[in-house]
C-alpha cells in the first residue's frame, strides 16, 4: 500500500507567505493541515482555496503547541511539518517522495535548511546547513512545547536528507526585530519563572562573556564575515541577544518587587 504525506502548519498573520509556502508541496502533500491562531489577516481563507484543513485556535506564546495540534491532526503515513515562510525546493521534494516510497527509510529526517537574511541566503556563521526535523513517521515526532527554540523530538532512528528547505524566515531588518523580540520576551519569561535572578555575575554573563563568545563563534569561527553585512549584522544581533534578555528579566524582577 502507497505510503501518504501530510503536511502540517501553524501558522498566525502569514497571508504574504501562506500561498507560496503551499505552492511548493504540490504534487508531494496528499493532505494539507494548517492549525491558525487566530490570524487578523486573510491567511485562513488563502488556505481554504489551496484545499487545506484549516483549524481556528487560540494564539500562544509558544508557537511549538499549536505546532504539536497539526501534527496530532495529520492523517496519513507520514508528516512533514513546515513554517509558512519555508519552501520545499524541487530538488527537496523529490528526495522526500523517494524516502517515503522506501520501507527501509528511518523514523525521522533531519533537512538541511538554507536561511535568508535581508539580502541573500547566508552560507557561513553557523547558518548552514541548518539542520531541523521536519520529515517524520506519524506517531514517531513530536514539540517537547517548552521554549521557541527546540527540535521535534523522534521516538526512533534519525537520518539527514541531502536537498534543502528553503527558509524566508529575515526578508527586511523590521521583521527580524520583530522576531528577536518576540524571542528574547520568550528567553527572558523563562529565565523568570525558573527564578534566575538577575545578579552581578548573571549580567557579567550576558553583558560581556555570552555576546562576546557568541560573536566571535558566528563571524570569526565560523566565517560569518564571508557573507558580508548581511553575515556582520547577523552575528552582531544574535549577540545582542543576550544583554536584551537580560535587560527584560531585571524589569520582569523589578515589576514582581512594585
Amino acid at each position: 500500500m502507497k505510503s501518504k504525506l501530510s503536511v502540517v502548519l501553524a501558522t498566525y498573520n502569514e497571508e504574504k507567505n501562506i500561498k507560496s509556502c503551499l505552492d511548493s508541496v504540490k504534487n508531494l502533500a496528499d493532505e494539507i493541515v494548517v492549525v491558525d491562531g487566530t490570524s487578523q489577516d486573510k491567511t485562513r481563507q488563502i488556505a481554504k482555496k489551496m484545499a487545506a484543513r484549516v483549524f481556528k485556535v487560540k494564539n500562544v506564546p509558544i508557537f511549538h503547541k499549536n505546532k504539536q495540534k497539526a501534527v496530532d491532526k495529520a492523517k496519513y503515513d507520514w508528516i512533514l511539518q513546515l513554517d509558512a515562510d519555508e519552501r520545499v525546493s524541487p530538488e527537496l521534494k523529490k528526495e522526500i517522495k523517494t524516502i517515503i516510497k522506501n520501507k527501509q527509510s528511518k523514523d525521522g529526517y533531519y533537512l538541511p535548511r538554507k536561511n535568508w537574511f535581508l539580502t541573500r541566503f547566508l552560507t557561513k556563521g553557523g547558518q548552514y546547513p541548518d539542520y531541523v526535523i521536519r520529515l517524520f513517521k506519524k506517531g514517531k515526532g513530536s514539540f517537547p512545547c517548552e521554549t521557541v527554540h527546540e527540535q521535534i523530538s523522534i521516538n526512533g532512528q534519525v537520518g539527514h536528507l541531502k536537498q534543502d528547505l528553503i527558509h524566508y524566515s529575515d526578508p527586511n531588518f523590521k521583521r527580524y526585530m520583530s522576531r528577536f523580540n518576540r524571542y528574547t520576551n520568550l528567553d527572558a519569561d523563562k529565565l523568570f519563572k525558573d527564578k534566575i535572578k538577575p545578579s552581578l555575575f548573571l549580567g557579567f554573563q550576558y553583558f560581556i562573556t555570552k555576546p562576546i563568545y557568541w560573536f566571535l563563534l558566528t563571524f570569526i569561527r565560523h566565517k560569518g564575515f564571508v557573507d558580508g553585512l548581511p553575515g556582520f549584522i547577523f552575528s552582531l544581533m544574535s549577540s545582542l541577544r543576550f544583554p536584551v534578555t537580560f535587560i527584560k528579566l531585571w524589569e520582569l524582577n523589578y515589576a514582581r518587587r512594585s
